[in-house]
């Protein structure tokens, strides 16, 4: 196995990418789940490459940039990229990722493997670097049930992680790899996520992955699922969103919607906003604004100072004579100099900046999403829903970032970002893709602010098609713990379709070398 160079090894170096003079590059115990990894008879090959700290991207100071083995002109997929290209390389035979927005199934899925991102709260962060509220531990794998091997060893209470207090009492009683030798899906109903294959809404660039994602829905089909599909420009969740969102967001949502709540030159409300509140819940059709998970995805939920309290708590448990606080990571380390990649250096600069913790807004967040969703599960009897990983290809390594269109970006993190357990499972090949590239002469994008891994989107466009046969992701999400369901619809599909292809310069080593 190869493990994100984000979790320490007490055997081998842990600087998530960076190039830091630690006093001793390897920490002086194993993170929690590689301590279970190894005591179930795992061997910890190597550390996988990163973008650097986990903030996005291919590129690290210490291992360089990452290529994608299906086209080594593309990306793997960041930041766990050396964890998904060391799995399709067949460089090791799984590897472990880290997922804070979907750093977990987009690797995999740009690289043709199967990822779990679990539930939030099943296995336990302790021991990386950078442990936020977002983020979570998950296996890649060139098989589901792999995967789902690895998982009952890792999953499970950790006093070292509180959160993790919530999986007590939740596991399945059979190991999670016995869900994954069914073949039917008789019985299971599986909702479809239109909101994200709209193609009226996207570009050129996305419709292959729709395609290939709609023909993953008539495998389903086949297999015997029900499907609950709102229709080709239908909306799976705003109904639910509607009638719940600005009560349980409250005053988040109003100053969103200063039309309804004006408030005065103080930031202080000026009319009656309980009432207000009160005619959204009697009449949500009343309910300002789009209010799909696009639109709700895309209005972000604040999460001040969780970096540089993450990383002052790392640093002070790891305990290294050297490396003691924020300014000794930029001023003890070398970084990169490549135009064609984000510096990490200012953003480790202004993390230290930063002197406040405050992550109400991205709790109450967290919360008023799962209930929004969970209701639309019990209201729809779903066991899961389906969607595409990401509607982009693997984009050129370097590339633009690509523009906001509704709400979409790399791939589709906003659901997974509030908890809910998530597979990818290879789905097939694109024939032709649409790259994009800088063009100064394009109208500035609507929103030009910086995208998840800190660079600005700049006026692009889209050039192709371009012949390129990479690899699509379908995703299959359910409610917290509902893992061993997803097992085994991500295994009845990825027998009845067979789309993991070894990539053809890194296919297996030759028997006797």
């Amino acid at each position: 196995m190869a493990i994100k160079d984000q979790y320490d090894t007490f055997d081998l170096r842990t600087t998530a990418g960076a190039d830091v003079a630690y006093a001793n590059d390897r920490p002086p115990h194993d993170a929690t789940f590689v301590a279970r990894l190894r005591a179930a008879g795992a061997i910890i090959l190597a550390k996988a490459n990163l973008g650097e700290y986990a903030m996005g991207g291919e590129r690290s100071s210490f291992g360089g940039v990452t290529v994608n083995p299906y086209d080594t002109t593309r990306s793997p997929g960041g930041s766990s990229a050396g964890s998904g290209a060391s799995v399709a390389a067949n460089l090791v035979m799984a590897a472990i990722a880290e997922e804070t927005t979907s750093s977990v199934r987009n690797p995999a899925r740009y690289n043709n493997a199967v990822g779990i991102a679990p539930t939030q709260e099943l296995v336990s962060r302790y021991g990386m670097i950078g442990m936020g509220i977002n983020t979570r531990v998950g296996p890649i794998a060139r098989t589901v049930e792999d995967a789902a091997r690895i998982l009952t060893v890792i999953a499970g209470y950790d006093p070292a992680d509180p959160l993790t207090a919530f999986a007590y009492g939740r596991l399945p009683s059979e190991p999670y790899e016995s869900f994954t030798h069914s073949h039917s899906l008789q019985g299971i109903r599986i909702g479809v996520v239109r909101e994200y294959m709209d193609k009226s809404l996207f570009t050129k660039a996305d419709e292959q992955s729709i395609d290939l994602t709609e023909k993953a829905i008539a495998t389903l089909r086949e297999l015997g699922a029900t499907i609950v599909d709102p229709g080709v420009h239908g909306e799976l969740f705003t109904k639910y969103i509607r009638q719940n969102y600005p009560l349980l967001e409250n005053t988040v949502y109003a100053r969103q919607h200063p039309e309804l709540f004006p408030v005065d030159a103080a930031g202080h409300f000026t009319g009656d906003q309980i009432q207000g509140l009160v005619d959204l819940k009697e009449d949500p059709s009343m309910a300002p604004g789009p209010l799909t998970l696009r639109d709700i995805g895309a209005n972000g939920g604040a999460g001040s100072g969780e970096t540089p309290y993450a990383l002052k708590v790392y640093l002070r448990e790891r305990g290294d004579a050297k490396i003691k606080d924020l300014p000794d990571l930029v001023s003890q380390a070398e970084f990169y100099d490549d135009p064609q990649f984000s510096n990490r250096k200012s953003q480790r600069e202004l993390s230290d900046k930063v002197k406040t913790l405050d992550l109400a807004e991205r709790m109450e967040r967290r919360f008023a999403i799962q209930e929004i969703i969970l209701q639309g599960f019990a209201d729809m009897k779903l066991d899961a829903i389906v969607y595409p990983s990401g509607n982009l290809p693997p984009p050129k390594l370097g590339a633009p970032v690509e523009r906001p269109v509704h709400g979409r970006g790399a791939a589709w993190v906003f659901l997974g970002m509030q908890g809910f357990p998530a597979i990818t499972v290879p789905a097939g090949f694109t024939t032709e893709v649409y790259d994009s590239v800088l063009d100064p002469d394009a109208p500035a994008p609507a929103d030009a602010t910086p995208s998840f891994d800190g660079r600005r989107i700049p006026p692009t466009r889209l050039v192709g098609p371009v012949p390129a046969v990479v690899p699509v992701g379908v995703d299959f999400m359910g409610a917290p713990f509902s893992e061993p369901v997803l097992l085994k619809i991500s295994a009845a599909y990825e027998a009845s379709t067979h789309h993991r292809m070894a990539p053809p310069d890194f296919g297996p080593v030759p028997a006797g070398n």
